[in-house]
């Protein structure tokens, strides 16, 4: 399948051939606003599908609303009408469509004029009315507010939030790219007449947040490097945000630095600590040295060495039962700890032990549940 995607060099665009290149079978030519529509002809060569993102939406006056989104869009059109076969056309609208400022005025006039070429020449089509799209590589200080509250706060430079509850709906970008690439193999491959549909369809899923909600999020992510606690990245709204978020930040702040601990047993480094799953941390240890002697009653514990050679021993704090193991670094493999079985950990190698270590929660150190207990009793 061979598209050719119009504003490819813009936000969505740039996104969207990003993705293509990582899928077999498909291929793109683009058109940009360094093209002139009379090379359109000679563009759309063996193409199967146009995707129509090219479009005006911060322009210095009122008249280039028309000219850049229904005058271009009706150019276009009249070219594919011209084609042997027209081609299918997936065109990216806006919700502003439903709104009668100039921008909305003037994308709502080319989805019509989309669905009456579609009408005409009995070709399938499809417009989506898109919120407002999010994500990665969006330019800051343009038309997309988180955008700019992204570069900002990365940045450490203030936001301006004037209506804390104003609700703003919100698309992530993946979803507007994986939702395009599997609508053009449906155009495509849809062999029998296609009934233009009446109303615009929309990507999914929607987001409806508060902008003071986004900026308060944002500036937790922000913490976190401070706190290292993490919020709930890792599903939903807040994955996508965050993801967002951590893509605007400057290539000089792609790392930071932890707190260590040390003493003569070694080093203990808290990682990062979650608000509903624990935390992750990594200690060493020099040959010869015991670390732990502890019981926990509610609080878990995996371990894994990842360099050196460990022993690892348990006491049951009722009937003082006795277990050890070994592990090393040569073979992954978890230790985890159990309520009530004190434990400690020696290196019993040659060299300095360095573990990864998880606990279910996050320390507390005004309720630790950390008790002195050796293994060993004498």
């Amino acid at each position: 399948m061979k598209l050719l995607i119009t504003g490819a060099n813009g936000f969505v665009g740039k996104n969207l051939t990003a993705h293509i290149d990582e899928i077999e079978n498909i291929e793109y030519v683009k058109f940009t606003k360094d093209h002139k529509v009379s090379e359109l002809k000679d563009l759309l060569k063996d193409v199967d599908c146009v995707i129509h993102l090219a479009g005006v939406n911060r322009p210095q006056n009122e008249s280039e609303f028309f000219e850049g989104n229904t005058d271009f869009t009706e150019q276009l059109l009249n070219v594919l009408s011209a084609q042997p076969k027209p081609l299918p056309v997936i065109y990216s609208s806006s919700i502003q469509a439903e709104r009668d400022n100039a921008y909305g005025k003037s994308k709502r006039q080319a989805e019509k004029l989309v669905m009456g070429y579609a009408q005409a020449n009995d070709v399938p089509t499809k417009v989506y009315r898109l919120a407002n799209v999010f994500g990665k590589w969006c330019k800051p200080n343009y038309n997309s507010m988180v955008a700019t509250f992204c570069h900002n706060v990365a940045r450490d430079l203030p936001i301006q939030v004037n209506d804390a509850n104003a609700k703003v709906k919100l698309v992530y970008i993946d979803d507007v790219v994986n939702e395009f690439v599997k609508a053009a193999r449906s155009l495509v491959l849809h062999e029998k007449k296609v009934e233009t549909v009446a109303e615009p369809s929309q990507v999914q899923p929607i987001y409806e947040e508060t902008v003071g909600g986004i900026a308060d999020l944002l500036n937790l992510f922000k913490k976190s490097r401070d706190t290292l606690v993490t919020e709930k990245v890792g599903d939903g709204f807040t994955r996508k945000l965050y993801s967002t978020y951590v893509s605007y930040l400057p290539k000089e702040r792609f790392s930071y630095d932890v707190p260590k601990h040390g003493d003569e047993r070694g080093v203990f480094v808290e990682m990062l600590k979650t608000k509903d799953s624990g935390q992750f941390s990594f200690f060493t240890a020099y040959p010869g040295v015991t670390r732990g002697g502890h019981y926990h009653h509610t609080k878990n514990e995996k371990f894994l060495v990842i360099k050196g050679r460990a022993h690892f021993g348990f006491r049951h704090m009722v009937t003082n039962e006795y277990h050890e193991l070994f592990t090393s670094g040569d073979k992954p493999e978890i230790v985890e700890t159990a309520p009530g079985w004190s434990h400690d950990i020696t290196n019993v190698g040659d060299e300095e032990m360095v573990v990864m270590l998880w606990a279910n929660e996050i320390f507390d150190r005004d309720n630790p549940d950390t008790y002195y207990a050796p293994v060993k009793l004498s």
